[in-house]
């Protein structure tokens, strides 16, 4: 059981779940840190993991603990990568049985985590260059080899965003469960920092001759994606949200569920949005995110006429009333 500011979070993802606070100014620091972290650990999955569709093999997984590479290594010793958020520990462990760790603190830097990182992948035989340089981030963007400012670290904010995020997970793969085509796995987006779960149509988008490779790869195929953010200086909360590529004509026509969730348009298209706040506080948290994820997905394989008959699972809805 994990206690943060007088909430208590149980196992399993029922009625009776509590969900810990995620206001922003609580842990924002340690958010920070935590996202240039991990985009150190997903860059070096990225240099030692072969590619795939829509650069799925660049995300980070959640683990057991905390954020994972998954079995990741091009030579003949696989490892893997753990941002352990319980035992908040960094972990390395090798195909032949050899781990190391070094801890999680405040002060420990981005360039110090950077440093400690390569040194134990190095000691390994597996030490991969990766361009150390942050994504996506507002401002200055200091190499992670000379980032010192970033350093700040409060176990707990971490532990309660680690709860949070794990228990989305697990509604995200019930989620999952409800549909028979293609789609990604749950997972975490370091870029952006966004846990992400992506539904393909099976139909694919005419090419953009401006975009860039990337670009090209990742927007190549009808999508919905459903996702949760921690939020940022932008956007001063947590929140879920939904985006349908391309947009098909009268999306923001169609309802969102619950009642809090409402269609935002930003001038790269429509984004259905709902507060964590609003999941958190609700008499079932499970329910209430299952009824935004599905009319989020109804909402645009609806307007893309999208084959959902040919497309749902026979688990389609199944257990929505148990747990």
């Amino acid at each position: 059981m994990l206690r943060g500011r007088g909430v208590a979070l149980t196992a399993g993802t029922g009625a009776a779940v509590a969900l810990p606070e995620l206001r922003l100014e609580d842990w924002e620091t340690t958010r920070d840190t935590l996202h240039l972290w991990a985009q150190v650990v997903g860059k070096v999955k990225l240099a030692s993991t072969p590619p795939s569709n829509h650069l799925w093999h660049a995300a980070l997984y959640p683990g057991v603990c905390g954020l994972t590479t998954g079995r990741v290594g091009l030579g003949r010793l696989r490892f893997s990568i753990e941002v352990d958020l319980v035992a908040h520990e960094l972990a390395v462990r090798a195909g032949d049985g050899r781990t190391a760790a070094f801890a999680l603190e405040d002060g420990l830097s981005v360039a110090d985590f950077d440093r400690r990182l390569h040194e134990l992948l190095e000691r390994f035989g597996v030490d991969v260059a990766i361009v150390e340089r942050p994504q996506r981030r507002p401002g200055p963007a200091e190499p992670f080899q000379l980032d010192t400012v970033h350093a700040g670290y409060d176990p707990e904010a971490a532990g309660r965003w680690w709860a949070a995020l794990d228990w989305v997970a697990l509604v995200f793969e019930e989620f999952a469960g409800w549909f028979q085509g293609k789609q990604s796995p749950v997972h975490l987006f370091w870029h952006t920092f966004d846990l992400v779960l992506t539904r393909y149509s099976g139909r694919p988008v005419p090419p953009d001759p401006e975009a860039d490779p990337v670009a090209r790869e990742v927007w190549s195929h009808e999508q919905l994606s459903v996702g949760f953010w921690p939020g940022d200086k932008a956007t001063r909360h947590a929140a879920f949200y939904g985006l349908v590529w391309p947009e098909p004509d009268g999306l923001r026509e169609h309802p969102l569920q619950p009642a809090q969730a409402a269609w935002r348009e930003l001038p790269t298209g429509s984004l259905a949005l709902l507060d964590y706040e609003a999941v958190r506080t609700a008499p079932d948290p499970r329910t209430a995110l299952l009824a935004f994820l599905q009319s989020v997905y109804d909402a645009g394989a609806g307007a893309a006429y999208w084959d959902r008959d040919e497309l749902a699972s026979s688990h389609a809805g199944a257990g929505s009333a148990q747990q």
